[in-house]
């Protein structure tokens, strides 16, 4: 069977260890994202499992720093069970630790001690065997601002659109 130029390139570029890009779309579309920070992740086992398989979804997830001294720590994201694992599975929205140097936490606390200021996660992915979550110090956007950003993106659709037939 013989595949496509394009078909192959992808599927030679592709290894067994590739784990997906997981995003918060929804994060874009709800915030204005001020600053990132990437942290790593502590996962356990079968937790590391479900992320690889891309069952996970970040959509609700926030972030909190806690404790004394200061951690950052993922609340309300849902990694789904990893069936195998059978009874030592993970409970699927427990809190989780995220990895970062203390003064990089410290300037996040003081940029979100600022009123209206949260931190919510923006990407997951694998980066060199670890997991990597990027998390954004962010502002809510007001309605008219998610409009006039449906309006911008559909705008450079419809541009993009015209121009692609044009080069027909």
């Amino acid at each position: 069977m013989e595949m496509s130029g394009g078909a192959a390139a992808v599927a030679a570029s592709k290894s067994k260890h590739d784990s997906p890009t997981i995003e918060n779309r929804r994060a874009r579309h709800e915030y204005h994202i001020l600053d990132t920070l990437e942290c790593g992740i502590v996962l356990i086992g079968s937790e590391v499992k479900s992320v690889r398989a891309g069952a996970i979804s970040l959509g609700e997830g926030f972030v909190l720093i806690e404790g004394d001294p200061p951690q950052l720590r993922l609340h309300q994201v849902h990694i789904a069970p990893y069936d195998p694992a059978g009874v030592t599975a993970h409970d699927p929205t427990r809190p989780r630790t995220l990895l970062a140097h203390r003064r990089e936490i410290l300037r996040l606390a003081r940029q979100v001690d600022a009123k209206g200021m949260t931190l919510v996660p923006l990407k997951l992915y694998f980066k060199n065997g670890f997991a990597k979550i990027v998390v954004g110090v962010a502002r809510g956007k007001a309605e008219h601002d998610k409009r006039h950003d449906i309006a911008k993106r559909e705008a450079q659709r419809d541009i993009d659109r015209a121009m692609s037939r044009r080069r027909q």
